[in-house]
């Protein structure tokens, strides 16, 4: 396009870019057919609908605390989920919820011990299945790990597979750790002035993390996009929205993430403590199956790597590939590259 047509079509694109900003809110999201299994407190368990279940393993997916799982199904055409079951997968989810003044109290250990728990059990009886595979991303991820690396004495474990998605584990390197990592950060005096810090203060917080590029470069691409003409608004507004919907954090719960994770190394150290018990990731011996994104700066891969050192697990396989931390799995490249190694992974690993 020449500069004299790039003249022309510049007020007609500002109002398109105008457009496509202020109703980003009214994107779908989270529009694969669902029904919920069982609920407790804020949490609820799905499960999606499919006639073409061909695995034996169901999957259960997990998020983070601060934003909301539909990032596992952002779009139609765009959704993680929706290629699950066409692969054949009997996929559930485990929702947490957007947690108030009732849940400042809840506690890592609540959602390991109790909510994750709970979910895993649930999802084995509505799939009849004995076993599962654990999917988790990022601070997901780190409650799976912890889930598997409690110390249940004899009882067998029912997760066949473990799924890490761009998971912290060793938080010091971090871009996060710059801000909350001095010991002198009083995370305990934080949570008892705010209880349940708000999700916009979370959301700005991340925000921060890369300011000129969640400030300006996105929008900057996007008005450069309408303007060329090569705008995708359908895959833009649902990412937006969904980088926008931070929930709340209950207090203790995020106290105890940055205390262990950006301020001291609990967990690689073995001094996570649950209801009691000491979690050990050596106790992981799962199908593991780890993914890094070599641009992440949320999690880093050198902060996920200690996981190798540490694990039991004999059947272990590393997805090192390029991306950010939600990028990788939420791009418009996934559905080509990563997706279809992790449905390869699964399915070799979902047979009875």
């Amino acid at each position: 396009m020449s500069a004299v047509d790039r003249l022309r079509r510049a007020p007609t694109a500002g109002l398109e870019f105008t457009n496509i900003v202020l109703t980003t809110d009214d994107a779908v999201t989270g529009a694969t057919p669902r029904e919920v299994v069982w609920t407790h407190r804020k949490t609820t368990l799905y499960r999606y609908r499919s006639s073409e279940r061909s695995h034996a393993v169901p999957i259960l997916l997990v998020f983070a605390l601060i934003n909301r799982p539909e990032i596992f199904d952002l779009r139609p055409g765009g959704s993680f989920v929706e290629y699950l079951l066409g692969e054949g997968f009997d996929v559930f989810l485990v929702d947490w919820g957007v947690p108030d003044e009732e849940d400042a109290e809840m506690g890592i250990e609540d959602y390991v011990c109790d909510e994750l728990d709970w979910a895993v059990r649930e999802t084995l009886r509505a799939s009849g299945a004995e076993e599962l595979t654990l999917m988790g991303w990022c601070i997901g991820a780190t409650l799976c790990a912890m889930y598997c690396g409690l110390d249940r004495g004899d009882a067998p474990t029912s997760v066949r597979n473990l799924v890490l998605l761009t998971m912290p584990v060793v938080g010091r390197g971090s871009t996060y750790a710059a801000w909350v990592g001095d010991p002198d950060f009083d995370t305990e005096w934080v949570a008892e002035q705010w209880r349940v810090l708000p999700g916009r203060g979370v959301d700005f917080a991340n925000k921060l993390l890369k300011p000129v590029t969640n400030f300006w470069t996105t929008y900057r691409k996007l008005a450069e996009g309408v303007l060329d003409g090569t705008a995708r608004p359908e895959a833009y507004q649902p990412m937006a929205k969904w980088v926008a919907d931070n929930p709340p954090f209950p207090g203790r719960a995020w106290s105890q993430w940055i205390r262990w994770m950006y301020q001291d190394d609990a967990l690689p150290e073995g001094r996570v403590r649950l209801r009691g018990h000491i979690v050990d990731l050596r106790r992981i011996d799962q199908n593991l199956l780890v993914v890094t994104a070599g641009a992440d700066h949320i999690a880093p891969r050198a902060g996920t790597m200690p996981i190798f050192d540490l694990v039991a697990s004999e059947d272990v396989t590393h997805f090192d590939r390029p991306g950010g931390h939600i990028g990788l799995m939420a791009g418009s490249a996934a559905r080509k590259q990563i997706w279809p190694e992790m449905s390869a992974w699964l399915a070799e690993r979902s047979e009875r």
